[in-house]
């Protein structure tokens, strides 16, 4: 049963990891890394990259997050290079002097956005958990991200969580608490010290208690956060952030009832509500109806990715079904006239927007790939 259960998994997985590595890593190892000034381009399109693009440094990170990763998952080339150089640049014009990041430089190589948004962190912390893997301890990873949680910790923690950015206190924001979740859990699974799944569980605990309305089970993204609690702004709801969740919940402990019950009221509440013609749609009203139906690329990924964790936990065919399902829609973005780009925009009409290709997006498809390879390999 379990054969016939991934026999489509299993196919989906093999064209993509060939897109991978035969088209993709190529293409953005050799056109998506800026050699004149240095650093990632935010996108490629068929004539190249867009040279007028703000380089976020979220996206910085993310690329050497996906380098560091290419090793790992069969890719022969030069990533070594990319890693170094791309940490060598973010350290040297992306690092403020209280040792936080900017948001983002002008094309110029100027700083364009100064303030130190938590997001920015997070990728840096998961960043620097894959670079570490990939150069050694002598690369001095686990040194900076210790001195970088130093300071998050410093300057944006607040009475629950994290603040968003340096400069205001704002709402507290769902989705960078879930990023630094993730860069957590990246570091607990080859460093020992008890402290980074602490502060995983910690994370955690926000959103079983105050996140995740106990009513409908949806996570929203923005709430008004003081030292007496934390309440919901109301919508939107993303669908794609409720797999995202879901997958990280049972990655910090599948055996733990109460994270797999959340976990799995989060996927069914996304497949019930946010997967309409095939596809995971960009957002939900607060009462869980449709607000934008266009479906971008990354939510499909979280989709892959979830459901083929789920299904090697649980060994149910549903699971296998949905993973396969979502690994065949996440195919269809990748089928571009240029090989190793995809489109990011699905309208509700079936159409897919023609356009330069983000490279953030980049971390979500290896996301994807390499949860569906793991769940196969362990059958």
């Amino acid at each position: 049963m379990i054969g016939e259960n991934t026999e489509a998994a299993r196919s989906a997985l093999g064209a993509l990891r060939r897109w991978l590595l035969e088209q993709a890593y190529p293409l953005w190892a050799q056109r998506g890394w800026d050699s004149s000034r240095v650093g990632f381009h935010e996108r490629l399109g068929p004539g190249g990259p867009v040279l007028t693009d703000a380089r976020r440094t979220r996206v910085q990170f993310r690329q050497i997050h996906c380098f560091a990763r290419a090793e790992a998952l069969g890719w022969r080339g030069d990533s070594r290079t990319l890693v170094i150089g791309g940490l060598e640049h973010v350290f040297a014009h992306c690092q403020r002097p209280d040792g936080l990041f900017r948001a983002a430089l002008a094309p110029d190589g100027s700083v364009l956005e100064d303030r130190a948004l938590l997001y920015d962190q997070a990728f840096a912390m998961l960043a620097l958990a894959s670079a570490h893997r990939a150069l050694g301890a002598g690369a001095g990873c686990a040194e900076r991200a210790a001195t970088l949680w130093e300071q998050i910790t410093r300057r944006l923690h607040a009475p629950l969580g994290f603040r968003a950015d340096s400069a205001t206190r704002g709402p507290l924001l769902a989705n960078p608490h879930m990023h630094l979740l993730e860069a957590l859990l990246a570091w607990a699974r080859f460093d020992t010290a008890p402290h980074w799944r602490q502060r995983a569980d910690a994370i955690a605990t926000l959103a079983l208690e105050r996140l995740i309305d106990p009513a409908s089970g949806a996570l929203r993204e923005q709430y008004d956060l003081d030292a007496n609690g934390c309440e919901s702004r109301g919508g939107p709801v993303e669908p794609g952030h409720l797999f995202e969740w879901a997958g990280l919940l049972l990655e910090l402990d599948a055996t733990s009832p109460r994270l797999r019950e959340a976990a799995v009221r989060l996927v069914e509440l996304a497949e019930t509500r946010g997967v309409q013609t095939g596809v995971v749609v960009n957002a939900l009203q607060a009462d869980l109806t449709i607000l934008d139906p266009e479906a971008r690329l990354w939510p499909q990924t979280e989709r892959v990715k979830t459901c083929a964790r789920l299904a090697r936990l649980t060994g149910e065919a549903r699971y296998w079904n949905r993973a396969a399902t979502a690994a065949e829609t996440l195919r269809a973005y990748l089928a571009v006239p240029d090989p190793g780009l995809w489109y990011d925009r699905r309208l509700p009409s079936g159409a897919f927007v023609p356009e330069p290709s983000p490279a953030s997006s980049f971390y979500h498809i290896i996301a994807a790939i390499s949860a569906l390879a793991a769940a196969l390999e362990e059958r």
